[in-house]
């Protein structure tokens, strides 16, 4: 295949196959290729710490589309990691020396996981999960009796800790917040989240900061505050950072470690595009710029930087958001993902609920358990900004 392309894509994940297959929809002529250095075809992540993780999935159910795709739609798929790019002459670097050339190249890095910076986090003992390899590795490593110390209380924490304690293995979640999730979410909806850990059998320990692992010939212990958990692994899960090195190498000024765009995924170097957790994009909806990390939102801007690629006119307007699954339960949230200051939490039948947030009077989010009603609800009420009922 040429080593000049109409669409470059860098990053294997849903915001660069997605563009890919959006250029072709949109009938872009050119040839096209999805550099990534996972090796395999671009797959669907959310189930890594879900049915991936609890064995009820096998890897190869996990791919987008078939080997065969690539082929039908004369997209290249080039094992290789991306080392440098010059945005001024439009190329690409891989690791071994080729030079890719493009007409447009897309940006769709996606996050690293963050490794806290105390001492002992580097060790083979503390894991991080972000890739199948990653998962993969974990599950290599536990067997009967193992003992796995989960380090933070978000959703992808949250739902590592359920689902090994699914699997049988002793769970002990070590946190900073003092309940889970509950700076993204509010006090009633983390204490919901708790108490679901706790029926999951997870040990809590939350409003420790992590201030080192020591390694010993058994295990590892965390010590956090006056708790010391001592356990056969650590599963890191403390969020992730944009894979913006290649960006800002080539110039690009970072806006909090992101790349700026705006709502057609454009950054300001002419033939470069950025989407996904990589990117902080304009959403006209929103009338300002947001940074995501949700897998619906990097496939909603990698078709809009696709149809761009191709010649066609689209902007990011959706309202973020995803859903979460924390051992058998479901729950879904929306917001703009940028704070509120009032969460109104409703009660409902059969430990339904519903949350809102509220904002200058105006709903900016929802959180809702059971109620996909209050949920669609929600969708437009915050692309709306409507007021709040009281």
């Amino acid at each position: 295949m040429s080593d000049r392309y109409g669409l470059l894509v860098v990053g294997g994940g849903p915001a660069g196959f997605s563009a890919a297959k959006a250029y072709r929809e949109h009938d872009g002529q050119g040839a096209v290729a999805i550099v990534t250095d996972e090796h395999v075809m671009p797959y669907n992540r959310p189930p890594l710490t879900k049915e991936f993780l609890r064995g009820e999935a096998r890897i190869e159910e996990l791919a987008l589309e078939p080997e065969s795709w690539l082929d039908e739609q004369s997209v290249g798929l080039i094992s290789a990691r991306a080392v440098a790019l010059d945005a001024v002459r439009r190329e690409v670097t891989l690791s071994g020396g080729r030079s890719l050339s493009y007409e447009t190249c897309l940006l769709a890095t996606g996050g690293e996981p963050i490794r806290l910076p105390v001492p002992g986090s580097d060790h083979p003992r503390v894991r991080s999960v972000r890739t199948i390899q990653d998962v993969s590795a974990l599950l290599d490593r536990l067997s009967e009796g193992t003992r796995v110390a989960v380090i933070g209380s978000g959703f992808i924490g949250c739902e590592i800790a359920s689902s090994l304690r699914m699997r049988g293995f002793g769970v002990a979640l070590i946190s900073d917040e003092v309940a889970p999730n509950v700076s993204r979410l509010g006090p009633a909806s983390a204490q919901i989240l708790r108490a679901w850990l706790v029926d999951d059998g997870v040990e809590l320990h939350l409003g420790t900061p992590v201030e080192r692992f020591t390694h010993e010939t058994a295990g590892v212990t965390v010590v956090a505050g006056g708790t010391r958990v001592s356990a056969d692994l650590v599963v890191m899960a403390a969020g992730v950072a944009p894979r913006s090195e290649l960006a800002q190498a080539a110039g690009i000024e970072l806006d909090h470690g992101a790349v700026p765009v705006d709502a057609s995924m454009r950054t300001r170097q002419e033939g470069l595009l950025a989407a996904g957790d990589v990117c902080k994009a304009e959403n006209r909806a929103a009338g300002r710029a947001l940074r995501v990390e949700h897998w619906d939102d990097a496939i909603g801007q990698g078709e809009i930087a696709g149809t761009v690629a191709a010649g066609g006119q689209a902007s990011w307007d959706a309202v973020p958001g995803f859903w979460s699954q924390i051992g058998e339960r479901t729950i879904q949230y929306a917001a703009w993902g940028d704070g509120f200051q009032e969460a109104h939490f409703e009660l409902h039948a059969d430990g339904a609920f519903t949350t809102w947030y509220v904002s200058d009077g105006r709903v900016v989010g929802v959180l809702a358990y059971r109620s996909d009603e209050d949920y669609e609800l929600g969708l437009q009420r915050i692309r709306e900004a409507a007021p709040w009922r009281s």
